[in-house]
């Protein structure tokens, strides 16, 4: 395993890592996380079972490419008004697609959490000849009624950026603590770590403001949706605070043939309590594909 940064094209590097050899399996971050998200004893279970696992920082996070230009202000955000040279999803899957292309690789399964999950559907939509199955977690379509963040998670994310390590990871264990699996242990440990870790490797903020504006600039994306002709699986966790649970909902409703399965207790992390249900779905779903294609 060892982390190496490509030139996906149009001036953007990104970082990745692969783990384990086999059926190439994508994993895509969500808002201002970095590859590491994706805990590489979970990589390395699916490694286990027969993929290689490729995880990477998006644009505007971790060791990527980070866009110089300031952020637009959340209200601005929600009146549409957006600086010169805001990317959206849209780039964001094309820089995916670079990776793929830089790995020489003409499809692959492909996983998002979150954001990640809204970027994954963008390259199932707009790719639909580079992606295999696609795999949608605790995402949405960007509808303005469906998977919207709890009145209290907006609340925890209007706070002020963290300036400092310590900050940084206080912040995470606050948040985490209100959006994660309520029906599964916290591992406040890994929280901490990966919050640590996160900002050794990206301490700006800035970043995910620009993430975050590329969500809102990209609208809803259920119309481009119905394009998606990838086996779908959409999985959503009935106590997420983050992306409430309508949004997964939604996004069956707008891809055809797309199923959901509902992990009772989950909210918006991938709780340790939860990674077998969660691989055997991956899993399972990534089979049932490739025996059909055989």
């Amino acid at each position: 395993m060892t982390e190496r940064t490509v030139d996906v094209g149009r001036g953007i590097s990104l970082a990745y890592e692969e783990i384990g050899t086999g059926e190439p399996l994508v994993a895509v971050a969500g808002l201002g996380q970095q590859l590491h998200s994706y805990p590489t004893a979970f990589c390395e279970a699916l490694a286990e079972r027969g993929y290689r696992v490729i995880r990477f920082d998006n644009r505007d996070a971790g060791l990527s490419t980070h866009l110089s230009y300031r952020p637009a202000s959340f209200g601005a955000m929600l009146l549409g008004r957006f600086p010169e040279g805001q990317y959206d999803l849209s780039d964001m899957a094309l820089d995916t697609v670079g990776l793929l292309d830089v790995l020489e690789l003409p499809d692959v399964h492909i996983v998002g959490v979150s954001m990640g999950g809204m970027i994954a559907q963008t390259v199932a939509a707009e790719y639909p000849g580079r992606v295999r199955t696609l795999t949608s977690i605790m995402s949405n379509t960007g509808a303005r009624r469906v998977g919207r963040p709890a009145l209290s998670t907006w609340r925890l994310m209007a706070g002020k950026p963290a300036r400092t390590r310590e900050e940084a990871v206080a912040g995470a264990l606050r948040m985490f603590r209100h959006i994660g699996s309520h029906g599964f242990p916290l591992d406040e440990e890994f929280v901490a770590e990966l919050a640590g870790t996160g900002w050794d490797r990206d301490p700006s903020p800035a970043g995910t403001a620009r993430q975050l504006s590329a969500i809102f600039r990209s609208g809803n994306r259920t119309a481009r949706l119905a394009s998606v002709t990838a086996p779908t699986l959409v999985i959503h966790g009935d106590r997420d605070r983050m992306v409430n649970p309508t949004g997964g909902a939604a996004t069956v409703r707008a891809i055809r043939g797309a199923r959901l399965e509902t992990i009772k207790g989950m909210g918006h992390d991938l709780p340790k309590g939860a990674w077998p249900r969660l691989l055997d779905l991956i899993d399972s779903h990534a089979r049932r594909s490739s025996d059909a294609r055989s």
